[in-house]
């Protein structure tokens, strides 16, 4: 199933759960450009909370055996943290980025700077092999979707009918959602409901908010390179060169989100990732920029910062899994 076809998110999870008995596990895997989270999730009713993880890093440009085994290895390792019910070789909700055949397990590495070995690879075969699991078992979400999915079910988009999540971090990431599904082809979002490709001042989104350009921006400014998280601190801190750096770069992006975020009429913007732990900075200039697109959007947003952080793609792909099994 597409991680954008219409799941009953709302509803409240089977009944055998809400009887007071012990949560359904589910596992579940985040997978990032050199990382892996995989988990076990505890799903009961409308709740649910990561039991044991384990983690690992990867080096994404690898042999394509050995990043799979680091994977394998770390889904095993959290299932043997969680003990009792869990089982390796149950199904698997797996978060991936894009580019990626979600349907066929399949990614399309090429120039993308990460897991060039493994393009073309059939990760569902190889992943389920590992496992001991029926291929069939292996299923991806994007990652993106799942960190969405996550903050509506269960962080701070809860209660929004319409709901805009944004990961930011080395580059941005997004998910729409209408009522907790992930919309991707509908004219009132952005094409798949991604939007890095969009530009902003003639150039890519992403030229102006990711980690590499808001360094690379304040290397202009001032001559030295450092990291966003030692920006950030200094605009808390009042330099004036990281301020200008921060608020232009997220006025930037408040105004190129601003009439996508008024024509899918959300109530709601989540910030998640690495950047959005100093969202507090960053949230005036973004919603300066999405005044300047929209004033009346601006006026009706609520925004937000992650509540969920890391477990938000965990959580989020536990309930697509157990919504659309």
């Amino acid at each position: 199933m597409n991680d954008d076809a219409p799941l009953p998110l709302a509803d409240t999870a089977p009944s055998e759960q809400d009887d007071g008995g012990a949560p359904r596990l589910v596992t579940v895997a985040d997978i990032g450009g050199s990382h892996i989270t995989a988990a076990v999730v505890g799903m009961h009713g409308s709740s649910a909370r990561v039991v044991a993880s384990a983690g690992a890093d990867t080096d994404p440009h690898g042999a394509g055996t050995e990043i799979l085994d680091i994977w394998a290895s770390a889904c095993r390792d959290a299932v043997a943290q969680a003990g009792g019910d869990a089982r390796a070789d149950a199904a698997w909700a797996i978060a991936m980025p894009d580019p990626f055949d979600y349907e066929r397990g399949v990614g399309t590495f090429e120039n993308v700077a990460k897991f060039e070995n493994l393009s073309g690879v059939d990760i569902r075969g190889e992943l389920a092999a590992r496992l001991g699991a029926e291929p069939s078992a292996v299923r991806f979400v994007h990652d993106a979707s799942a960190y969405g999915i996550g903050e509506w079910m269960f962080g701070a988009a809860s209660g929004h009918d319409r709901a805009v999540c944004i990961t930011l971090g080395t580059g941005v990431g997004s998910t729409f959602l209408d009522h907790g599904t992930p919309i991707k082809h509908r004219a009132d979002v952005p094409t798949n409901g991604t939007v890095h490709l969009l530009e902003v001042d003639g150039g890519p989104l992403e030229d102006t908010v990711s980690t590499r350009a808001i360094v690379a921006a304040f290397a202009r400014e001032t001559g030295e390179t450092t990291s966003v998280k030692e920006i950030a601190g200094r605009m808390r801190a009042g330099d004036a060169a990281a301020t200008r750096v921060l608020e232009h770069a997220f006025f930037a992006l408040g105004r190129c989100l601003g009439p996508w975020l008024a024509a899918f009429e959300a109530s709601v913007l989540v910030a998640g990732g690495s950047i959005s732990r100093s969202w507090d900075l960053f949230e005036p200039g973004f919603r300066a920029g999405v005044a300047e697109a929209d004033p009346a959007c601006a006026a009706r947003l609520e925004l937000a910062a992650s509540r969920l952080l890391d477990d938000a793609p965990l959580l989020g792909a536990a309930a697509w899994l157990t919504r659309s099994a």
